[in-house]
Parts: C-alpha cells; structure tokens; sequence
C-alpha cells in the first residue's frame, strides 16, 4: 500500500509541476502588463519632479507627458483583449496531463513491472544473498571495510573482481592477498593477468615480472609460461617464442586443454605444431590449424615448395600466402577461421597496419555484439592491436 501512496504523491505532484506555467499563464500576462502601466506612472510622477525642479522645459515635459501617456493608454486598452485567451488554449493540454498521463503510466507500469513483487531491502538481501554475485561481492567488500587485513576475504574476492571485469579492483585485491599471504603461483598469476587486461591484452615489463616470480615458485607453471612466450612474441622475438611455446608443449600432456592454442602460437612463429606431420597443410604458419579446404589455406604443393627455399624465400612466400588468404577473404568475408587467422598472420608478419585493418573488415562481418566478434576483439588485445574505430 506503501508504494501506492508513493505513486500517486509523485504522479501528483508531477501533474501540478507541468500544470503550473498552463494554469498561470493568464495572470502572468496581466501581471505583466500591470507592470507596465506602474512603470509608466513612475515616469509621469518622475517627469513631475523635473519639471518642478527646473531641469526641464514645460515644452519639454508635454512632449514626454504626452508620449508616456500614450503607451499607458495602449497597455491599458490591450489588457481585455488578452485575459481569456491562455485558459482556452490549454485546456486539453491540462486535459492530457491530468487524465491521458497517469493512465498510460500506469498501464505501462502494470505491462512491464512487478507490482506484486515483495521490497528487497538491501540488508535482508545482504544477509541471505543467493546467487546475486553483485550482493555477494557487497557483502565481501563491507567485511573487508571492517577487516583490511584479512587476506583471505582478498584472495576470493580478486578472481571474482576479474570475472566481472572490475580489473582495478582485482589488481588492488590481488596485491593485497599477495602482501597478506604471501605470493603463490595462483595469485601471482592473476595479478599478471590483470595487469594484461589493464594493458588490452599485452604482456607489459611488470606481468612478465611477476610471471617470472611465479616461475620461481613452480617452474612447471604452464600458465606463467604461456605468457612469457606470448610477451616473446608481441616483442617481435619470433624464434625466442617459438622456443618458449614449443618447450611448453613438449611438458604438457596429450590431452591438456591448451595444447591447441600453444599449437597455433609455434605454427604463427614459424614452427610445426606439436605432434602434427611437418609436411601437412596444417603445419604452415600462414595457416595454423587450418582445414585444407579453407579459404586461402596453402596446398600440399606449397608446403613441399616451401621445404627447399631458403628462410628469406620462406618468408617471401609465407606473405604471399597471407595476400592470398587476404584476397579470397575479401570475396568471402563469411569465414570467421580465416579471419583469425589473417589478423595473426599481419601480427606476426610485424604489420599490425594490416593487422588493424584485417581486424575492422572481420568486425565487419562478424559483428562485436555477437560471440564471434567478441573472440576477434579478445585476439585483438592478447596481439596488442588496436581496436580504437575498429567497431565503427
């Protein structure tokens, strides 16, 4: 009942703050005309004083006295004509605000609101949060208020910082578990990771350090390794980083969730991914990974040719193979694996002109609002290619 109240106090008072200028309108008009003939009195009493006090002529003083008199006369014989007239011309305006209004308030509120839906005081939600992750994190954070130093309150609210992309929050929280606790390859390596995502996806000089300090403590780390490859890699290092890359993926196992993706980054830096026939279409870097069948992807014939020319040759013709690819996608932009690979080729290739642009032309036809646009996006940061005007 409550809300009602509430409702029908602020339709109210909505009604009078738009009524207010329409209902006053007519005695404003004669207020201000009012106004006038007092000023043009005060002109006549004023001319009086002149006159009397000699710092006019009487010739002078009938020519002002009769022009004053004038304009009083006019606003004067103007005032009946004005009085009725706003009242006329609003009153379906009134009409609408009072009735039309509320009505189509109500029914949009009644079509698209929960009137039955009980209040949700924030301390009773507090209290009870379920899976409301923005509670959860409320909750987290009036502890933490409270307590600065428990560490572990850190420790669980970074990731969940990181998730729901509150990556400077995640930052602080990550060093404070890490100054609590203590450092440990879990927390060193979300630190890092929030460090890259403040930088859009590239492994700046204090990510690589803090990586390297995970290291120490595991060496086996895959994560902190995958990382400091890839920061290899955006350096333009490209055989320091297929060294690194094909290290990880000789320690890894067969089955290990990120084998293809270190698989890809060898076979873009100029390798032959782990465990694939060097003389297979797949294993060309123009084309990491590819269906032979794709757009733009080398044949077997490139491939041989490519086994007997020397590095420079190789190069040469792992570009032409990119133009190539570039070409066939500007035919057929519906080719989402391609496009992938086409912005990885410029990045690698060290053209991240192309690269910019290969990214825009994907957007283009993979939209940023859809899943597909979102992994060019992501691939764009972790590249450290821009994406200012990319969307546009």
């Amino acid at each position: 009942m409550l809300f009602w109240i509430l409702v029908a106090v602020l339709t109210a008072a909505l009604a009078v703050i738009l009524l207010y200028p329409l209902l006053r309108g007519a005695k404003a008009a004669e207020n201000i005309r009012a106004g006038e003939a007092a000023v043009y009195r005060d002109q006549l009493r004023e001319l009086d004083r002149d006159l009397n006090g000699g710092l006019i002529t009487p010739e002078e003083a009938d020519y002002a006295r009769a022009e004053i008199g004038r304009r009083l006369i006019a606003v004067s014989t103007d005032e009946p004509a004005e009085t009725q007239k706003p009242a006329r011309h609003h009153r379906f305006t009134e009409a609408f605000v009072l009735l039309v209004l509320p009505v189509l308030g109500l029914c949009l509120y009644l079509t698209t609101g929960r009137p039955d839906l009980p209040s949700q005081p924030l301390e009773a939600r507090l209290e009870n949060p379920g899976n409301d992750v923005a509670v959860l994190i409320t909750k987290a954070e009036r502890h933490l208020a409270e307590k600065p130093d428990d560490g572990k309150g850190w420790d669980v609210l970074a990731p969940i910082y990181f998730r729901t992309m509150r990556v400077n929050d995640a930052q602080l929280a990550y060093r404070n578990a890490i100054r609590l606790l203590g450092p440990s390859p879990v927390r060193l390596d979300g630190l890092a990771e929030t460090l890259m995502a403040v930088s859009d996806g590239v492994v700046t000089e204090e990510a690589r350090q803090v990586l390297e300090r995970s290291l120490t403590l595991e060496p086996d780390n895959p994560r902190a390794r995958f990382y400091i490859a890839l920061s290899m890699e955006q350096a333009g290092r490209p055989n320091e980083a297929r060294q690194a890359f094909e290290a990880l993926a000789k320690q890894s196992p067969a089955d290990a969730p990120w084998l293809p993706l270190v698989n890809e980054h060898i076979a873009m830096n100029g390798g032959t991914k782990s465990g694939a026939d060097p003389a297979a279409p797949g294993a060309n870097p123009a084309a990491p990974g590819a269906d032979p069948a794709a757009p733009g992807n080398p044949t077997q014939q490139d491939v041989a040719a490519a086994e007997t020319v020397s590095a420079g040759d190789r190069q040469q013709m792992i570009r032409s193979m990119v133009e190539s690819l570039d070409a066939k996608l500007s035919e057929d932009p519906n080719n989402f694996e391609g496009w992938v690979r086409l912005v990885r080729s410029y990045a690698v290739l060290n053209d991240k002109d192309r690269a910019a642009g290969a990214l825009k032309r994907g957007l283009a036809a993979f939209p940023p609002p859809g899943e597909q646009g979102r992994q060019l996006l992501a691939l764009a940061r972790e590249l450290g290619i821009a994406t200012e005007g990319a969307t546009q």
